[in-house]
């Protein structure tokens, strides 16, 4: 009783002092994000909360487009906040987009996830994973559970992910690759040559590459658990997550304010809001979908495997941030070649 009490307590001061500030943030807020339309639904319908009288305006797209479309309205932003797909190797490449900011509520971040930039909060982390029709893969008589499976001649065609020049999502997937076959090697190499001489099939969407395995278009897709999870939740009964056996890994991806905001204190509100331990719970907790960076955060989600089942691998994120462009080089390379 004293334990629930306390933690009653602890919401309530969560929301009053968010709630005391909620007069100087004014009443419009602009977010440009590629994050689902249900985890969007959610964050506003929390932040509204805090700020009933901020009316807030969501603009969806792939994170290239929206920080593309930031960079065009350099000289009027028509955005206050980009908020996903912004990744920790995206380094200081976008500095000139985004105001320096680092909620008060990173210091609570779980090791690995703080701010590396002085820009970018992070509040959710995404794993790797493929999203398997399992259906079509019992059809083809072969069954999938690492890299060294996409080889499979039966799968020909049959795969699918996003392109990591415009994805932040494809790009954790090929960031992972990196990770588990090495940086820079032969080994990493000859790997993806292979993988698109089974022609790979390459996308601009991110959402494409997952709800096209979901609709039984394509056998496999190379996504992030997040948005993998999300066709669990909605009832998808032919569709599974499978984590590499060769090793898993994840970033974090956060938002950031937009340089010249017309709205810059809601934006900051809104990324205080997204840092902090009891709103990152409520988040996760009703999607079921996200792991979170708060370390004081608490949830548990019936689609989601347990940390400790899952085979992790660390990721070099500097050698990332400082290689990423020749990485992509490669890439653009073996996928000419291949096509």
């Amino acid at each position: 009783m004293k334990k629930m009490l306390a933690l009653l307590m602890s919401a309530l001061l969560v929301f009053t002092a968010f709630a005391a500030l909620a007069e100087d943030i004014g009443d419009t807020l602009v977010i440009y994000t590629p994050q689902t339309e249900k985890d969007c639904e959610v964050l506003v319908d929390g932040f509204n909360e805090l700020y009933p009288d901020c009316e807030v305006e969501i603009v969806n797209g792939s994170a290239g487009e929206l920080v593309a479309r930031i960079a065009a309205e350099a000289d009027n932003p028509q955005a206050d906040l980009m908020v996903g797909g912004l990744t920790q190797t995206d380094g200081t490449s976008y500095i000139d987009y985004f105001e320096p900011y680092v909620s008060p509520n990173d210091a609570e971040m779980l090791e690995g996830y703080h701010s590396n930039n002085g820009i970018y909060n992070y509040n959710f982390i995404a794993p790797i994973c493929f999203i398997v029709n399992t259906t079509i893969l019992d059809e083809l008589g072969i069954t999938v559970t690492g890299y060294k499976d996409l080889l499979q001649p039966e799968l020909m065609g049959k795969i699918i992910v996003a392109d990591p020049n415009s994805s932040s999502a494809a790009w954790n997937n090929f960031s992972n690759m990196l990770a588990v076959f090495g940086y820079d090697t032969p080994e990493m190499w000859d790997y993806l040559e292979k993988l698109m001489n089974n022609k790979l099939v390459v996308v601009q969407s991110s959402s494409t590459a997952f709800k096209s395995v979901g609709n039984g278009e394509y056998a496999v897709g190379l996504t992030a658990e997040d948005q993998a999870a999300t066709l669990l939740r909605d009832g998808n009964t032919e569709v599974a997550i499978v984590y590499p056996e060769e090793g898993c890994g994840a970033y974090a991806f956060g938002g950031a304010v937009v340089k010249g905001a017309k709205h810059e204190a809601a934006a900051k509100a809104f990324l205080d809001y997204t840092l902090d331990a009891h709103w990152q719970s409520v988040r996760a907790g009703s999607q079921g979908t996200l792991r979170v960076t708060n370390a004081n955060a608490s949830f548990e989600s019936p689609y989601l495997k347990p940390y400790d089942e899952i085979k992790w691998v660390t990721r070099d994120i500097d050698w990332l941030i400082e290689n990423k462009a020749m990485c992509l080089e490669k890439w653009n390379e073996l996928y000419t070649k291949a096509n």
